[in-house]
């Protein structure tokens, strides 16, 4: 059994930083009103099931009597059911007078909403999902959406959002990876830690999860036991999240639901005090997923019922039981009554939550202005959206059908399941496909054009024939006939396919939607293969949540003319899709994650050793289909001249700079990558690893130089003594279109002492892009 004490003399010294008022209010408290601090509570919960799990746990008590001691949170106001904003405003601001009122403290409750792509409410709007984020490789545009995000929440009184995602792409087939950000740590860092800056310029606490671990699940399970390493915990999953703590400055920290090598990470004092908090010096509050704490007992079972659980979870470092009080209100209660816990246990949760909540603000809020009107939908959040979705769509393969442009192309069959399905854009935890599919009839209450209706506004002049062919999921193939019947009547014909997102079994991909197959669903593939054999030059457009195994479209024998991949784009995506289908809009996304060869290579990661990849000993070969980084354009760009330090002391900052250069005859933009290989190390270290990247836009014939000052702490890792650190030795760089592609080859040594790393060190590289104009 984990020992479950509390140091006393901890407790004295971790009150010292919370301020007078603090302390006296929570000296004030009984223990019915600090276990209400520490608790949500779910007005709105039904029986749609939008979380794990949810009808194992008991009903929640009536909300007058669940809120007479006061409440910590206020669960999902808006985004549990279809609500209108300003009524739901004033709802809440009338709950908040009456919390203030009618309880004894008159403390008002913290307000959390889910926020992965966008405010997740009726009418809010919906941006790409996190893996086009890491496909745009843009992190000051994801900083501007996060921003434009927190400001629709703080207008709606709003304090918390759940999100960003840090977890680590491992495997394809978990359901989850729609939420997720790249395959890369320093790209889902960078980038998470973008949102997380945007999200708080608001004044809305960011919630870093799933801490830690969470994506490595066995077989690509939800919920699945992880098995992970120490040196693979400490080098790939963990550093995005320091990161995000220590760079990007995060307020809260939300628990994975896995258990790690046997120990669950809702009971793991290791991970939540000794390094998030006393390592890493995060002061903020840990929040439990949806009815982790509970889990402990139900599905872990390292604790004998929910008042065990609830001691587990307190000990460990876990502040606020979420979304209600399964176990820290009754079951905690009651074991401490008898005298099996001691009140302490809570009481540093308590202090946290209450110095939460003076920071926000809401000790001082009177709550007395009326709400107004928010335009949760505006030309900004459309603006942003639009160029996010854009940057994000990447170019597989093109063997000249694109873009779409002349008369030749003046009849187009636009057919394929996703076509004309607006729900086909959004990823799980959008409102639409979250909340909105429990609730047939409501409209989406925002403007999304599916992608044929995108393609008929963007080409008004072509004549544009339609055709379903086949649904997502399913084996009728009763439509293929008027598919194939237009693709064979047109110039080119596009096909649409891909997911559906959902949750728990609605859908192909999302929480809990996880496949034992990377095979696009259902009979999509034959529909494009019969599409394909009619003889018209075929464009595969996917609109997915995951990588599909698509060796069959990229190289084989009757593989379409051109391969689009866009990860769920958002309500711009289809006008997105059809700028770059047209040629308006140059793609320029590239893979955050790699193209897999097949379900039974995984889970797999560019990131391997050597002997993480093909080899004559097995017959099974793990190479993906398309690296990490891949994308194509309408343009071709050259790298050359990639020079860097001759020699650089471990710890210091190594600078490279690199010539790209726009060969082609068509505007475009690159993402300059910079790899890197340590040649010889203590023990075994990838084959490839991103240092660093950059946008960067050329005209036809120009060119700059990219400068890079890259952190050598980006090379540090866990070494024989398993502290991360920088070892002095050879390193070879190179910049390509991606990760399996040396363009451009330097070297440098690392000089020593080996130098362990301190949260002094860097963990971002900066880059300076310098323009030298066209050349003939």
């Amino acid at each position: 059994m984990t020992d479950m004490t509390i140091d006393a003399a901890t407790a004295t010294a971790d009150a010292g930083v919370f301020s007078e008022r603090v302390l006296a209010l929570h000296a004030r408290m009984t223990l019915e009103e600090k276990l209400a601090q520490l608790v949500g509570f779910w007005v709105d919960q039904g029986g749609e099931a939008v979380a794990p799990m949810q009808g194992e746990m008991a009903p929640s008590p009536a909300y007058d009597e669940a809120t007479r001691h006061g409440l910590g949170q206020l669960t999902r106001v808006y985004g549990t059911r279809p609500v209108d904003p300003l009524e739901r405003a004033r709802w809440l601001r009338d709950e908040q007078r009456r919390l203030m009122a009618e309880t004894r403290l008159g403390i008002p409750a913290l307000v959390h909403e889910e926020c992965l792509t966008g405010l997740a409410a009726w009418q809010a709007a919906t941006f790409p999902t996190p893996l086009a984020w890491g496909a745009a490789f843009d992190p000051a545009l994801v900083e501007r959406m996060g921003a434009l995000i927190g400001d629709s929440m703080r207008q709606l009184g709003i304090h918390q959002g759940l999100a960003p995602v840090l977890d680590v792409i491992r495997d394809p087939r978990w359901g989850r990876v729609d939420e997720c950000i790249a395959e890369d740590p320093y790209v889902v860092g960078t980038i998470g830690t973008a949102y997380v800056r945007g999200l708080q310029s608001a004044g809305i606490h960011a919630t870093l999860k799933h801490f830690v671990g969470y994506s490595a699940s066995r077989a690509g399970r939800n919920h699945a036991p992880v098995s992970l390493g120490r040196r693979e915990l400490q080098d790939v999953f963990l550093p995005p999240f320091e990161m995000a703590v220590r760079d990007g400055g995060a307020r809260s920290v939300m628990n994975s639901y896995t258990e790690l090598d046997g120990e669950p990470i809702a009971a793991s004092r290791r991970l939540f005090t000794e390094l998030l908090r006393e390592t890493w010096g995060f002061d903020g509050v840990v929040v439990s997923d949806y009815f982790a704490v509970a889990f402990l007992a139900v599905m872990h079972r390292v604790a004998a019922d929910r008042g065990e659980a609830a001691e587990l979870a307190l000990t460990a470092g876990i502040d606020v039981e979420l979304p209600t009080g399964d176990a820290f209100l009754a079951p905690l209660a009651e074991r401490i009554a008898a005298g099996d816990a001691d009140e302490a246990v809570v009481d540093l949760a308590v202090l946290r939550v209450l110095a939460q909540k003076e920071a926000l603000g809401l000790l001082d809020e009177t709550f007395d202005a009326e709400p107004e009107a928010v335009d949760l939908d505006s030309p900004a959040h459309r603006e942003v959206a639009l160029q996010l979705a854009e940057e994000s769509v990447v170019l597989l393969r093109n063997t000249g059908v694109l873009p779409l442009a002349g008369a030749a192309r003046s009849r187009i069959a636009v057919v394929g399941p996703n076509a004309d399905r607006s729900e086909a854009l959004m990823g799980c935890y959008s409102f639409a496909n979250h909340v909105l599919a429990h609730h047939p009839g409501v409209p989406l209450g925002f403007e999304i054009a599916p992608v044929l209706e995108a393609l008929r506004t963007e080409l008004p002049d072509a004549t544009i024939a339609a055709a379903a062919g086949c649904a997502v999921e399913g084996d009728d193939r009763s439509g293929f006939d008027e598919a194939v019947a237009a693709a064979a009547a047109s110039d080119v014909a596009i096909v649409v396919a891909g997911d559906q997102a959902g949750l728990f079994g609605r859908g192909t991909v999302g929480e809990g939607n996880d496949a034992e197959s990377l095979d696009l669903p259902g009979v999509q593939r034959e529909l494009v293969e019969a599409v394909v054999a009619t003889g018209t030059p075929t464009v595969l457009v996917l609109l997915t949540g995951r990588p599909y195994a698509l060796d069959w479209a990229i190289t084989g024998a009757s593989a379409p003319a051109a391969v689009v991949q866009a990860f769920f784009p958002g309500e711009e995506g289809g006008t997105a899709i059809a700028r770059i289908l047209s040629g308006r809009t140059a793609p320029s996304g590239r893979l955050p994650v790699s193209l897999p060869r097949a379900a039974g290579a995984q889970p797999y990661s560019y990131l391997h050793p050597v002997l993480g990849g093909p080899s004559e000993v097995t017959a099974v070969d793990p190479t993906p289909v398309l690296p990490f980084g891949h994308g194509l354009a309408y343009t071709t760009f050259e790298h050359a001249d990639l020079q860097v330090d001759g020699a650089v002391a471990a710890g210091d900052v190594l600078t490279a700079s690199v010539r790209v250069r726009n060969t082609g005859d068509r505007a475009g933009t690159d993402v300059v990558q910079l790899y890197a290989n340590d040649v010889v190390a203590t023990v075994t270290r990838p084959v490839a690893q991103l240092l660093a990247y950059e946008r960067v836009a050329l005209q036809p014939g120009e060119e700059a130089v990219v400068r890079f000052a890259v952190p050598t702490a980006l090379l540090a890792f866990s070494d024989r003594r398993m502290v991360r650190s920088v070892e002095p030795g050879e390193v070879r760089l190179w910049v390509g279109p991606s990760c399996a592609s040396e363009e451009t080859v330097a070297t440098t040594t690392i000089t020593g002492p080996r130098h362990d790393v301190t949260a002094a060190d860097g963990r971002v590289a900066t880059a300076r892009v310098e323009r030298s104009g066209a050349r003939a």
